[in-house]
């Protein structure tokens, strides 16, 4: 989902020869980091710098500082994907309590600041005009169809008319997060192109919070349907619960199935890019024939993925809100309904 990311290595640097190794590249760039990455140039690397908040597991002390700056005892861990980790008194290597903000939490809050920008901006137009005389146009018109598309289309109609009021403030919160973070990770440069929902973290939580919504607040009828469904007695209760074990695994593999989705879609998108860009410097340290002709290729395709992302950025939000409805919808289900 990264139109364009800068290099570590210089295409001089690989006109010389050096050997660029695509998926150490590919991998750098997907996982999160402690600073925000701008570009390279001559070996120059030139980055903005994020807190970074830990707490000791030595002393118990709580350190702020930089990734330019860390306290004598911690250091970067190569064989953990960068993260910090901290040397013990008995020489062993410890991961401490880590409150810092990373790269994708940084997008998150830009994410954030700039939904509630738009929210609030669109409830100021309807503060001031009278909704039943004046019709929405231009871009709060817009905001008005995407949210009526997916409160009417999509919630109400998966949940059911009676059901769906309490749910629809937190499904449409998801869709919209998840666009708007898919859109900005579009952006080749800051404030945008962090791999948010490509990192297993975020789809996890989000798949936790549709889990406790269709748990916490389903009915008896659905609860029925898990531990004494209407089967043959032999499938429920002897010689072994074998229905309810199976429809009790649903519970989580039905949340599991969201992380796992949005996850593998929007990361397997970041890394496609990845890699056609990667293509770029490969060509020119094979010699300029290769070079012209496997640049060609890669910027085509970059434009073709380019486009492509940009439905998938929708499609995921649409996909993870709708399941994520049908679910709720059959936590409520009535009895002898079908």
């Amino acid at each position: 989902m990264v139109a364009f990311v800068p290099m570590v290595m210089s295409a001089e640097e690989a006109k010389e020869g050096e050997q660029i190794n695509i998926p150490e590249i590919v991998l750098e760039h997907l996982a999160d980091s402690y600073e925000w990455h701008i570009a390279s140039y001559q070996g120059k690397h030139l980055s903005i710098p994020l807190p970074i908040i830990i707490r000791s597991g030595n002393t118990g002390e709580w350190h702020f500082c930089t990734a330019h700056s860390l306290p004598d005892g911690f250091f970067f861990s190569e064989e953990h994907h960068g993260k910090i980790y901290e040397k013990m008194a008995d020489g062993s290597a410890k991961r401490p309590l880590d409150l810092s903000i990373t790269k994708a939490v940084a997008q998150i809050w830009i994410v954030v600041a700039i939904l509630i920008t738009v929210f609030l901006s669109c409830a100021r137009w309807y503060k001031k005009h009278d909704e039943k005389s004046d019709a929405p146009g231009g871009f709060v018109g817009m905001m008005e169809m995407f949210v009526m598309m997916i409160h009417d289309d999509v919630i109400k109609s998966s949940i059911g008319e009676k059901h769906y009021k309490p749910y629809a403030p937190y499904l449409l919160t998801v869709f919209f997060f998840i666009f708007t973070t898919n859109l900005v990770g579009l952006i080749p440069i800051f404030p945008g192109g962090a791999n948010v929902t490509g990192n297993i973290n975020i789809t996890l939580f989000l798949a936790v919070c549709t889990m406790l919504a269709i748990n916490i607040f389903a009915n008896k009828e659905y609860w029925k349907e898990i531990f004494w469904p209407d089967v043959p007695l032999f499938l429920k209760a002897y010689p072994a619960p074998v229905m309810p074990l199976i429809e009790l695994f649903g519970v989580f593999t039905k949340p599991f199935a969201l992380m796992i989705r949005l996850f593998a879609n929007m990361m397997a998108g970041h890394a496609v890019m990845l890699s056609f860009t990667c293509v770029i410097f490969l060509g020119w340290s094979m010699g300029v024939g290769f070079g012209l002709g496997l640049n060609t290729f890669s910027i085509i395709m970059l434009l073709f993925m380019n486009l492509l992302e940009l439905l998938v950025a929708f499609v995921q939000a649409y996909v993870f809100t709708m399941l994520s409805a049908v679910f709720i919808g059959l936590a409520h289900k009535e009895h002898g309904a079908e």
